[in-house]
């Protein structure tokens, strides 16, 4: 129960049996992380959302497994509150990530006030520890190797206000032991983002737009998890900022050529330049995004064959143990061969 005079709780764990909350518990990284949680022995709330048939999958799943879930959003300060109860950590995954059909407001409703709203529930409830799930959104097109002390020039909606939210977390250290992680692209078994890569591979109809040599620096979803526990347990970790990274960047063309050999197909000789598509990207949104209406190519699907990224995780190493286990090319045939188990390719 919330007390009249909250205090931090000493172990934000999650060492012994505690329970965590995780919003956005129902998207891909935060049901993998309750599920990691659930197996730990934790007592897991999730608060997220049904917004598409993966996320009902995952509220199925991980409510199957033992976790409590709570459906709502965290604009809604009500549940929020109720959310919060009884709760020594909290992992708040949950975003406006690649709505690119709504206006600005939406992105500053859930990624800035919505952390808002969760940061005062969370230090009145007495929460010990609270990581926040940021984005190397927040970095934009800045090239070269990226660390927690690069620049930051976000370039979209996104990374505008999840750098915002940053800000606002990082606000309430003295309050709790809030710690920021950037999250790179993430993908393993569950994820549906990279879901269109393997499938348009599989069935050999995927072209390279640009060169094919702008870097990726992917995490699989078990090295993702295992450091936002070790953020969450770490008692160096409260009040920095940390970037996760899996072990290495690939090149489009290195991971496109992973993926293939994954799902046991020639990778794709077919290219295609990067400007007519860039055009067409802007063009498709000036037209559709007024009306609402979500078009079917926009300028941050092409993010994927233009934009270059190569991260150091070196401050995580050192300060809280990370070390990302799972190369590119087995991370692919692992998540392959969960996409062909679940009948997704």
């Amino acid at each position: 129960m919330r007390s009249d005079h909250p205090r931090m709780r000493s172990d934000p764990g999650p060492h012994s049996a505690t329970r965590v909350l995780i919003t956005g518990g129902t998207g891909f990284i935060g049901s993998r992380l309750a599920l990691r949680c659930l197996v730990e022995g934790h007592l897991v709330r999730v608060l997220g959302q049904e917004n598409t048939p993966a996320e009902v999958e995952n509220r199925r799943l991980v409510e199957e497994q033992g976790a409590e879930v709570v459906l709502g959003s965290v604009t809604d300060p009500e549940v929020v509150r109720g959310a919060v109860e009884d709760v020594a950590t909290i992992f708040h995954l949950a975003a406006a990530q690649h709505e690119v059909d709504l206006p600005d407001e939406h992105f500053w409703a859930v990624n800035v006030r919505g952390t808002e709203d969760l940061l005062a529930a969370a230090a009145e409830a007495g929460v010990g520890r609270f990581v926040h799930g940021s984005t190397i959104g927040v970095y934009g097109e800045a090239e070269g190797t990226l660390d927690e002390s690069s620049i930051c020039r976000p370039d979209n909606i996104y990374g505008r206000t999840k750098l915002a939210g940053e800000e606002r977390a990082l606000s309430a250290k003295e309050r709790m032991g809030v710690v920021v992680v950037r999250i790179p692209e993430v993908y393993g078994p569950g994820d549906r983002r990279l879901l269109k890569l393997f499938r348009s591979i599989d069935r050999g109809a995927f072209i390279i737009i640009g060169s094919g040599e702008n870097l990726h620096h992917p995490i699989f979803v078990d090295d993702l998890v295992d450091g936002l526990l070790a953020a969450a347990r770490s008692p160096e970790a409260p009040g920095r900022v940390f970037l996760l990274a899996g072990p290495d960047a690939v090149t489009t063309r290195e991971m496109v050529e992973a993926v293939a050999s994954a799902v046991g197909k020639p990778p794709p000789r077919r290219r295609a330049p990067l400007a007519p598509f860039a055009a067409l990207a802007v063009a498709l949104e000036t037209a559709l995004r007024p009306l609402g209406i979500k078009p079917p190519l926009h300028r941050r699907r092409l993010d994927f064959f233009r934009k270059s990224f190569r991260l150091s995780a070196a401050h995580a190493g050192e300060r809280l143990g990370f070390r990302p286990a799972v190369g590119f090319a087995e991370g692919a045939r692992r998540t392959a061969e969960w996409y062909r188990a679940s009948s997704l390719i």
